[in-house]
């Protein structure tokens, strides 16, 4: 199924993430747990069944940035996309206010580039692909 027919489906935000970097999936199991993490739907990049082209999404950018497709069916990507997130889970709404303001804004956005640059060397979770 593609994400235009998917979208009529359902109205989550969709969180395109790093399911083989620790940190990453543990941001995303946090947010898992978290009260309107049922207007979430989590998609791991790394899994051997995800194509980025059935989203839409460029197969080399979702590898380098959090991508999000928020409920109105808009990308967003990086601190746009956590803003996304935090704005779909109550209590977390004003992270996202905070966040949306320009300077603060300013400063994540380095923060999150310099991890992003980081992030491929980083030691990576084990490899879930089946043995055949």
């Amino acid at each position: 199924m593609n994400y235009m027919e998917d979208k009529r489906l359902n109205n989550k935000v969709k969180i395109f993430y790093d399911g083989l970097c620790h940190l990453c999936s543990y941001e995303m199991e946090h947010y898992q747990k978290l009260s309107g993490s049922e207007n979430l739907e989590f998609v791991d990049i790394t899994h051997p069944d995800f194509v980025a082209s059935d989203y839409n999404l460029d197969p080399t950018q979702v590898q380098k940035a959090l991508h999000v497709i928020d409920k109105d069916g808009h990308l967003r990507t990086a601190v746009d996309a956590f803003i996304a997130i935090w704005e779909t889970l109550p209590g977390y709404i004003s992270v996202a206010r905070i966040a949306s303001v320009k300077p603060v804004k300013a400063i994540m956005t380095l923060g999150y580039h310099a991890f992003a640059k980081i992030r491929r060397y980083l030691p990576k979770k084990s490899c879930r692909i089946p043995a055949r």
